[in-house]
């Protein structure tokens, strides 16, 4: 069995150790994952849910889900694998919550202003159209520069608001603003000319 390096109680523990933790079933994996992670994963689903006693219930259902998948998974960044299964927690619980109402969040703000981009919502239940819209979305993403990636992720991906993204990068929100319409435009260029284009002339 791995040794796992005793640590401080205001110390965090390194991922390597945190994932031997849940390899190896011992419960303090949770404590040190909530300890390290927590408050990231909090601000994830809050900015979905926008409700403190559903984000609660999604970081639970988040840290039962790690438990569950490692092992036999072992993640290579436990935070971006942490992070994958709070947002998917927290839409499921968006949709659970709001299926009768729509309740504007960060989420459904940054997803209307995709709908122009990916806007062919009929064909989102083809498995075979889903693959070529997210192979589309992959390759604009690394012919990003990286400010452009991670305004695009963070607006798109973790739905921050303009606000908060211009806080990062301490520019004016206008400034955000442009910028992502700008990405949208080229990733809307990209995708009628790879994907929707292909589609038409099936």
């Amino acid at each position: 069995m791995e040794k796992i390096k005793a640590v401080g109680l205001d110390e965090l523990l390194a991922d390597e150790d945190i994932i031997a933790l849940y390899w190896h079933r011992d419960e303090r994996a949770i404590t040190e994952t909530d300890k390290k992670y927590g408050k990231y994963l909090f601000t994830i689903a809050y900015n979905i849910v926008r409700d403190s006693m559903d984000c609660e219930e999604c970081l639970n259902d988040t840290y039962l889900s790690t438990w569950n998948q490692i092992p036999p998974t072992k993640p290579t960044v436990l935070q971006i694998f942490l992070s994958k299964i709070m947002r998917n927690t927290a839409i499921d619980k968006f949709r659970e919550s709001n299926a009768a109402r729509r309740i504007p969040t960060e989420l459904t703000y940054s997803l209307d202003e995709l709908g122009d981009c990916i806007y062919n919502e009929g064909s989102l239940d083809n498995d075979e159209f889903v693959q070529k819209v997210s192979g589309c979305l992959n390759s604009f993403l690394k012919s990003l520069s990286r400010r452009d990636t991670v305004m695009f992720i963070c607006r798109y991906y973790y739905s921050d608001s303009v606000k908060a993204i211009s806080q990062m990068f301490k520019v004016s929100e206008r400034t955000v603003l442009r910028a992502l319409s700008r990405l949208r435009y080229e990733l809307k260029e990209k995708l009628e000319r790879e994907v929707y284009g292909n589609e038409q002339k099936q």
